[in-house]
């Protein structure tokens, strides 16, 4: 059977050099728009990492308790320093502002271990 489009058959799709290139140039765009997003959501320009802003339900908190004193203290300075710049409607100068290389998850091992505990013991109780 001949391809209807035989000179794309050749150079287009069997390039295994374009192929191998494509994961990289999705890779960069996606760290790209990533940062661009993170910038865009604006929590940053208060100082805020990404997980001071997950909603505080059940999980969360006890993910809070279960947090070092020394990140539970961080934490808790960013909040009210943030809560202060928003009542005062300004914002950090840009040396001061949570870079998104810098801003590091450091609720979400924790949130993830109260998690499966939780199902767990969900599991458990339906035997």
């Amino acid at each position: 059977m001949t391809s209807f489009y035989p000179q794309f058959h050749s150079t287009f799709f069997l390039d295994n050099n374009m192929a191998s290139r494509a994961p990289a140039t999705t890779g960069r765009l996606l760290v790209s728009f990533r940062k661009w997003y993170y910038n865009a959501a604006g929590f940053n320009k208060i100082g805020l990492m990404r997980d001071d802003t997950i909603h505080e339900d059940s999980d969360v908190k006890e993910a809070l308790r279960r947090l070092p004193e020394k990140v539970y203290n961080d934490r808790m300075f960013r909040l009210k320093r943030a809560l202060d710049l928003s009542m005062k409607q300004a914002v950090l100068p840009k040396e001061q502002r949570t870079q998104y290389e810098e801003d590091v998850h450091y609720l979400e091992p924790y949130l993830k271990e109260v998690i499966r505990e939780r199902k767990e013991v969900e599991e458990w109780s339906k035997k």
